[in-house]
């Protein structure tokens, strides 16, 4: 069972890539912030680097202009993240978040068996809006989809 609108979200230890590498604890990384956490299956594979980072990328200061962090999450490692956040031209503060072995994505229970692909354990492709770590939105794409998880979704939802 995933989680819900209403619960918090778990504790776990991430990496959080915003120029350098930091290991940060989720309840001290959501604590006194809005934010979007949005989940990728895979640095550099086709979706997430054409359609749905970019999205995040562009609209990220209107993010900022509603004082709500941006964080991207994924089952990579943070040198992954690096190097994609630079391939990308993530702006300063848009947090990348590597749950290298997919620790908090389990616990979130929004794991995706990619093991038929060539991709082990993985994030379901997700959009959620947190308020001092307590979900009050989750947005969870089908398989295949990107339309509920965009940038563009998300402004539009939390304007709701």
């Amino acid at each position: 069972m995933s989680i819900q609108p209403g619960a918090y979200l778990p504790d776990a230890t991430l990496a959080v890539v915003d120029g350098e590498i930091q290991q940060q604890r989720t309840t001290d990384l959501f604590v006194g912030r809005k934010a979007v956490l949005f989940a990728v299956p895979g640095a550099f594979t086709p979706t997430c680097s054409n359609k749905h980072m970019p999205g995040y990328v562009k609209h990220f200061q209107e993010f900022r202009q509603r004082g709500i962090d941006v964080m991207c999450l994924s089952v990579n490692d943070a040198y992954v993240m690096q190097a994609w956040a630079k391939a990308q031209q993530v702006p300063a503060g848009l947090l990348m978040l590597a749950d290298g072995n997919g620790n908090f994505t389990r616990a979130l229970g929004l794991e995706l068996d990619g093991s038929a692909y060539g991709m082990g354990l993985r994030a379901r492709r997700f959009a959620l809006y947190a308020e001092d770590g307590l979900v009050r939105q989750l947005h969870i794409e089908a398989p295949g989809e990107l339309n509920v998880s965009t940038a563009e979704a998300m402004l539009a939802a939390i304007a709701d």
